[in-house]
């Protein structure tokens, strides 16, 4: 890898991120509120007859 290379490349690697274990995930309190949207969101698509 030449010198321009390696310059470019190592900001990337620092930002870069895949997650993984060491991630924490969203808490049940966002789960649950993301099903309750999801849901409503579903009654208002029901409701309006667009389905």
């Amino acid at each position: 890898m030449t010198a321009a290379a390696a310059t470019v490349t190592a900001p990337a690697r620092a930002r870069s991120r895949t997650g993984g274990p060491k991630d924490d995930g969203p808490g049940l309190l966002e789960h649950a509120l993301g099903w309750v949207l999801v849901i409503a969101f579903a009654v208002l698509v029901t409701r309006l007859g667009l389905l």
